[in-house]
């Protein structure tokens, strides 16, 4: 495979056979709960995320009940996600501006999203994926590392990795394939398990490669 396109369409029909169903990693009701669910992803696992959300609703599920919730109790709960005193902040605060600007409804648009307290492009664009169905490819620490291991970006940041992914996949598959390559990077080609060599993709799409990938961040 000597094109970038050549390891992309490959790759993408890899990784659907492996994971033809792709759940949403992150416990959700709705487009709300899915909002502070990935914000909550920041710096911690989908797990650990997974075992405190169930806590923090029970305090407040909707926008409305939220913001009614003391800061100080949000961040109790949340504790354990770490960052927890911008996060709680930002759960409040953006909980305030749904209700008071958006009628209690989460907006969908990107703009909108990102004017929130605490969502910038990444948790914006998991949104809009996974809540509203629209096209969007949200590119974690998995995806960077491995689009570089790939050799399908150079790297140079998540912003340029994101681009360069968007060109190469066909629009209609980004919103399950962002899932795919997060599952297929955490059960494969993890930091720690592969370094470029190992997994059965990275052999594959460049199988003269001797040497570990170093990853930008």
């Amino acid at each position: 495979m000597t094109t970038k396109q050549e390891r992309a369409v490959w790759i993408d029909g890899r990784l659907a056979e492996l994971y033809p169903e792709t759940p949403v990693p992150l416990d959700h009701r709705d487009a709300y709960t899915l909002l502070v669910a990935v914000l909550l992803s920041a710096q911690c696992t989908d797990k650990r995320v997974n075992l405190v959300t169930p806590h923090l609703w029970a305090l407040g599920a909707t926008p409305e009940e939220m913001m009614r919730v003391p800061v100080a109790q949000i961040q109790g709960v949340i504790r354990p996600c770490g960052l927890s005193p911008q996060k709680a902040k930002a759960i409040a605060g953006l909980s305030k501006i749904l209700v008071e600007t958006h009628g209690g409804v989460v907006p969908r648009s990107f703009e909108e999203l990102e004017e929130l307290p605490g969502v910038g492009h990444k948790t914006a664009s998991v949104v809009m994926a996974q809540a509203f169905g629209v096209p969007a490819f949200p590119v974690d620490t998995h995806i960077h590392r491995l689009a570089q291991r790939w050799k399908l970006t150079n790297g140079k940041n998540v912003e340029q990795t994101e681009a360069d992914l968007k060109q190469l996949f066909p629009r209609e598959h980004w919103n399950v394939l962002h899932l795919r390559i997060i599952f297929y990077g955490r059960e494969h080609c993890s930091a720690r398990a592969c370094d470029g060599t190992v997994c059965e993709i990275c052999r594959t799409v460049v199988p003269t490669r001797q040497r570990a990938v170093k990853t930008k961040k």
